[in-house]
């Protein structure tokens, strides 16, 4: 049975053209993930939807913070709340592919006199996770001297090398974080001697070592690298990056047919450092889209057949001042709506071509059916955008289509009038959102910004039949603005 079904995989595979083989095989050589306690959820169950919506095909899960403890923070050392962990992540078919120690990033290895304790606490936290294999510990705890310094060098070596052979006797790898290039971590491991501890790799250190990434890699070989850690230092995205040649390492990968997970763990943008959708899922975007040659498909597609590119791309720019907004962008979920907005775009100036066509013969019919058709696509894109969307999310994204036009307004209407009843401030509001509706459908800004203009013109006058004098509390608010050091 085995052997029929590697021959009907095999002439599966001679079918497919040679591009979507070639992705076939990087899918499955290259899994990519993010750091639980990077992006803010270590140890919660909700790392596993942020994985999912970033695009991720798994995660790499820690083991909580150490400080002076004795032991991990690790509330999956609990069976039953491992395993319900475990259930949610497989219901979203998302993979643990490490377990990692991160206090030691801050905690000296040599000086825990209860450091197979804690590392036994992983590997049976690894067990309860689904037998995860690969083992991350740092050892930057150990100082910035401990690779030069002959005695903490030796007690080092001596504990891993327990390590690795308690590893090796539960079929787990341990990883380790050093501060050595290639020929260092090569010197290093022979001196272990133990094939229970191996390197995780870390580009952010060959980084600042200043070495050529992909040349280390193939002095240090497939067999000594269990993960990758592939970010840099914050500052920037990994698209973004001149000090990472990625294309580079994944040619290196690929010659030496390396295998196994990549976590991002930092390389955020500064100007949103706190931002995690947009700093993760541009970088799993770009690692899955270098290393695997796809990402997941959007479930809607866009309907850009047929017209300019450079039309097409506008549009794309512009609709996602959207996702960007929402910070969904390079993520699933972000590419779904880019394409309901986008092709929102497209239907607009499909309604509006077709109209100035037919005005030529029938302007008073021409415009009728624009009227009708606007009306039908008009619910059409909240239904959409509801598929993927909270109410609330569908608001702002509303709001972005109309240059923020209500909150602009309704904020400057409740300062220059201070004494808006709430029912004043609600009927305001409710225009506000009401002409928000038809601006959205208007065929350009100058449109758009007529239609609230009337709306305005609707406000002032109602808030007139009220015994409001405009211009007396006009001229009071611009006083009061210049007061606080504002322009008007």
């Amino acid at each position: 049975m085995k052997k029929l079904l590697t021959i009907s995989l095999l002439a599966l595979l001679q079918l497919m053209p040679a591009t979507a083989v070639a992705q076939s095989q990087d899918s499955a050589r290259y899994q990519i993930g993010v750091c639980d306690w990077m992006v803010l959820k270590r140890q919660k169950l909700g790392e596993f939807q942020l994985a999912h919506d970033l695009g991720c095909n798994g995660i790499e899960i820690d083991m909580g913070g150490l400080g002076q403890r004795d032991s991990f923070d690790n509330k999956l050392r609990n069976p039953q709340e491992a395993a319900h962990f475990k259930r949610v992540a497989d219901s979203l078919s998302i993979a643990i592919g490490a377990v990692a120690m991160s206090g030691f990033y801050a905690q000296d290895l040599t000086q825990r006199n209860n450091y197979m304790d804690l590392v036994e606490d992983c590997f049976n936290t690894m067990d309860l996770m689904g037998n995860v294999r690969v083992a991350f510990l740092p050892l930057g705890g150990c100082g910035n001297n401990w690779a030069t310094d002959r005695d903490k060098r030796r007690e080092v070596v001596s504990r891993l090398h327990q390590i690795g052979e308690r590893a090796k006797a539960r079929g787990k790898v341990v990883g380790i974080d050093t501060p050595l290039d290639a020929q260092g971590n090569l010197k290093l491991l022979r001196e272990i001697r133990s094939e229970g501890i191996s390197i995780f790799y870390k580009l952010q250190t060959a980084v600042e070592l200043g070495l050529d990434i992909a040349k280390d890699m193939r002095r240090l070989g497939a067999r000594n690298i269990c993960a990758i850690h592939a970010s840099n230092t914050d500052g920037v995205w990994l698209r973004n990056d001149s000090l990472i040649d990625m294309a580079a390492i994944k040619q290196a990968l690929d010659q030496m047919q390396w295998s196994g997970w990549m976590f991002v763990e930092r390389s955020r943008d500064t100007s949103m450092v706190r931002n995690v959708r947009m700093n993760y899922g541009s970088n799993v975007h770009f690692l899955r889209t270098t290393f695997q040659g796809s990402y997941p498909a959007p479930k809607v597609a866009m309907d850009s057949a047929g017209r300019p590119a450079d039309y097409v791309q506008t549009i794309i720019s512009r609709s996602q001042k959207v996702t960007d907004q929402l910070s969904i962008t390079w993520t699933p979920l972000g590419q779904n709506v880019l394409n309901i907005v986008c092709n929102h775009y497209f239907m607009l100036n499909d309604i509006y071509a077709e109209r100035d066509s037919l005005r030529n013969i029938d302007r008073q019919l021409a415009d009728a059916q624009a009227e009708q058709k606007l009306y039908r696509k008009h619910f059409a894109f909240d239904a959409d955008l509801s598929l993927y969307l909270t109410p609330q999310q569908i608001e702002t994204v509303k709001d972005v289509l109309t240059y923020n036009v209500v909150k602009v307004t309704y904020d400057a209407q409740c300062d220059m009038i201070p004494t808006l009843t709430d029912e004043e401030k609600a009927q305001i509001l409710a225009w506000l959102k009401e002409a928000r509706e038809l601006a959205i459908d208007a065929e350009s800004s100058r449109k758009k910004h007529e239609v609230f203009g009337r709306y305005k013109g609707r406000i002032n006058n109602y808030l007139s039949r009220r015994g409001y004098d405009l211009n007396r509390e006009r001229e009071q608010w611009y006083e009061r603005v210049r007061a606080r050091g504002g322009q008007i």
